[in-house]
């Protein structure tokens, strides 16, 4: 397999020197392996897990250190300088992470945090980052399934709703009036897809949609009970902000599992109240 470079490779040790120990990089030449980062005990033949980048001076560079994010991957990092070349950003590497002007959607500021896209740039052979990030989405048609469970990078708001990145390949909405949970931006969550439009845009949920999500709902509202003395002040007339700010759910999916857990004798409906068996 082809080393990559802003990706981890496992690489084999070709020689020790005094400064470290050179890895077969194959393609892209012997790269060096800094002394501090060197695990103890590694010796000529084995392979060592690297992350590949580019030192100070625009070298090949092994480190066992992570990166917050890779090449291919989006990420929530902060501004920690800025610069005439750009914005720079902490990683988690000593060198920090170049942002261009020409991929900064507004000016960054020093100590904001951006979601932004790791990639390498053939032109400049540097690794940097975008935070035009939807011009490295949706470039492959969605195929999902309503009620599929995806992995979601909150990343923007619209006035509809949270955009959110799906599974790192497309864009998606979930909508204000179906959130019931706190989100901020740069969280990554479940969700689930609720649809696929005609126009291939994505329309996303926080809870798995229809009667299949009621069983692990009717756990977490059992557990809310418990951890409350067994008796919740919640009805089918309660408000729906209460509902949301005691549980997370939605009104709708609050008397789905009440339903679900009274049919098992879980729970007793009172007038004020349910109460657990």
């Amino acid at each position: 397999m082809a080393v990559e470079i802003g990706k981890v490779n496992k690489l084999k040790v070709l020689r020790e020197v005094s400064i470290g120990v050179y890895l077969d990089g194959d393609t892209i030449g012997d790269v060096l392996l800094p002394k501090r980062y060197v695990p103890e005990g590694t010796k000529e033949g084995d392979e060592v897990e690297v992350f590949i980048h580019l030192d100070s001076e625009d070298r090949l560079i092994a480190t066992t250190e992570r990166p917050l994010a890779q090449v291919g991957e989006f990420a929530w990092l902060k501004v920690v300088s800025v610069s005439k070349f750009g914005a720079f950003l902490d990683w988690g590497l000593m060198k920090d992470l170049l942002v261009p002007f020409r991929e900064q959607k507004e000016k960054m500021e020093k100590d904001r945090y951006y979601a932004v896209y790791v990639y390498f740039d053939d032109e400049t052979g540097r690794i940097v980052a975008s935070a035009k990030v939807d011009r490295f989405l949706d470039n492959v048609s969605p195929d999902y399934n309503p009620g599929e469970e995806v992995k979601l990078f909150i990343v923007g708001r619209t006035e509809l709703g949270y955009k959110a990145v799906i599974n790192g390949l497309h864009s998606g909405l979930l909508y204000y009036n179906q959130v019931f949970k706190s989100l901020q931006l740069g969280q990554q969550t479940k969700g689930y897809i609720a649809r696929v439009r005609e126009d291939e845009k994505i329309d996303l949920l926080l809870e798995r949609p229809g009667y299949e999500k009621v069983d692990e709902l009717s756990q977490k509202l059992l557990d809310a009970l418990q951890k409350a003395g067994g008796f919740l002040p919640l009805t089918d007339k309660s408000v729906p902000a209460d509902i949301e700010q005691r549980l997370g759910m939605s009104k709708k999916t609050f008397k789905k599992a009440i339903g679900a857990l009274y049919k098992q004798r879980l729970i007793e409906l009172l007038p004020d109240g349910i109460k657990q068996l």
